[in-house]
């Protein structure tokens, strides 16, 4: 685990246990961990804080906090910030966690779902017109691309869902299965 060297007195305990835990979890989500480290400092952070402030309570150096802040702009999980006074660069965290995950969805989903799914389709007009594809190889990798196509479909469509609703569509949990459930008996 990393360890914030010598600045907790700097930071409250609690924040400092949440920066080095989203750290963690970053790095098992694939992410560097200074990057969410940083992420999670600037999401705590009250005010705008420049990378000399980020790379000070964190212990990290300078060019460490210099590419992750490059990688969160590229994320749109941070942004630039102007302050009064002061022509060093500021940097804020976005706050809204409906829109801090919708960012790093769409994100991932740029950078890792859609080049599978092109990559995927590319391997079923191959195997098409290869005799050597078994019918089950063929099929599988069909079933495999319907459910990135329909998957992709679902992503577009909860875009478009009011922030509100979509909240109450995810506290509904299970009881969604029971409306399917009545719809198809009635449509059935």
């Amino acid at each position: 685990m990393t360890e914030i060297i010598d600045r907790t007195e700097e930071i409250p305990e609690a924040m400092a246990r949440f920066i080095l835990h989203w750290g963690d979890l970053g790095n098992q989500w694939g992410v560097n961990r200074s990057v969410a480290q940083i992420q999670a400092l600037l999401y705590l952070s009250e005010r705008p804080i420049t990378a000399e402030e980020i790379a000070e309570t964190l212990g990290l150096a300078r060019s460490n906090v210099s590419n992750s802040i490059k990688e969160l702009l590229a994320w749109k999980l941070i942004q630039r910030t102007p302050v009064m006074g002061d022509r060093r660069d500021h940097y804020e965290a976005i706050t809204d966690i409906w829109e801090m995950v919708t960012r790093i969805v769409q994100g991932r989903k740029e950078r890792e779902l859609d080049p599978a799914a092109n990559a995927l389709r590319d391997c079923i007009e191959a195997a098409k017109s290869d005799k050597k594809i078994s019918p089950v190889a063929l099929r599988r990798l069909q079933e495999m691309q319907e459910f990135v196509e329909t998957t992709n479909r679902w992503y577009d469509q909860m875009l478009t869902v009011p922030k509100a609703n979509l909240i109450a569509l995810i506290k509904m949990g299970t009881k969604v299965t029971g409306l399917l459930s009545g719809r198809k008996r009635k449509d059935g």
